[in-house]
């Protein structure tokens, strides 16, 4: 048990990594909580820092992601009271939590959709990929980055709930994840649900810059 409590904290204090802080304090010496969205993730690093610097975040935040899952969360060990799935989702959901209440950088990070990408992709690849690509459709129409990032996450306990009337064996620890995930990230975006229904959400350029 000590050593899931440890997995846990490690995989909290790896969320807390701001990579969208560091870049705005080591590029242009600014916070970047008070420029843009106000918001220390990936979009707000492209309209503030830059394309580069927006895409660095980007990867290094999914990256963070996938990392606690894959090299954090097996250091529980397998003789553990529960299993290595739900080890798994507890080093994840703490990951995203780290990200979007940072230790480091007084409690206010970003709103968790990449590093909960990065969890996915660990845990569940293919269904990772399947809303990935409703991301980008949703994504190319409305050009609304909060928008295609609810919508697909509400999509993903779809899919794993298809899959399970299908045969496929998805453990139900899993499918509670993929609902609270959406859940939380509606949650982290509640500012921008209130300016997409004032009309007022910024939309992303595509192709530019």
């Amino acid at each position: 048990m000590v050593k899931i409590i440890l997995v846990i904290i490690g995989s909290y204090l790896i969320g807390s990594i701001s990579p969208s802080i560091i870049l705005g304090q080591s590029l242009k010496g600014i916070d970047i909580r008070k420029h843009g969205s106000g918001n220390a993730g990936s979009t707000n690093a492209f309209r503030v820092l830059g394309k580069w610097a927006g895409i660095t975040v980007l990867l290094l935040d999914i990256f963070k992601g996938y990392f606690t899952v894959k090299f954090i969360s097996p250091l529980a060990g397998e003789n553990t009271i529960i299993s290595p799935t739900l080890i798994a989702i507890l080093s994840g959901f703490a990951t995203v939590t780290g990200h979007v209440w940072t230790v480091f950088h007084s409690f206010r990070g970003g709103k968790g959709v990449n590093t909960a990408t990065g969890v996915l992709i660990a845990i569940i690849p293919i269904p990772t990929v399947l809303i990935a690509c409703i991301f980008l459709i949703v994504l190319l129409i409305t050009k609304y980055v909060s928008l295609s990032s609810m919508l697909a996450s509400l999509s993903l306990p779809i899919i794993l709930i298809i899959q399970k009337q299908r045969g496929i064996n998805v453990p139900i620890e899993l499918i509670i994840f993929t609902l609270i995930i959406p859940a939380f990230i509606i949650y982290t975006h509640r500012a921008n649900i209130k300016r997409l229904m004032r009309g007022e959400e910024n939309k992303i350029k595509l192709g530019r810059g």
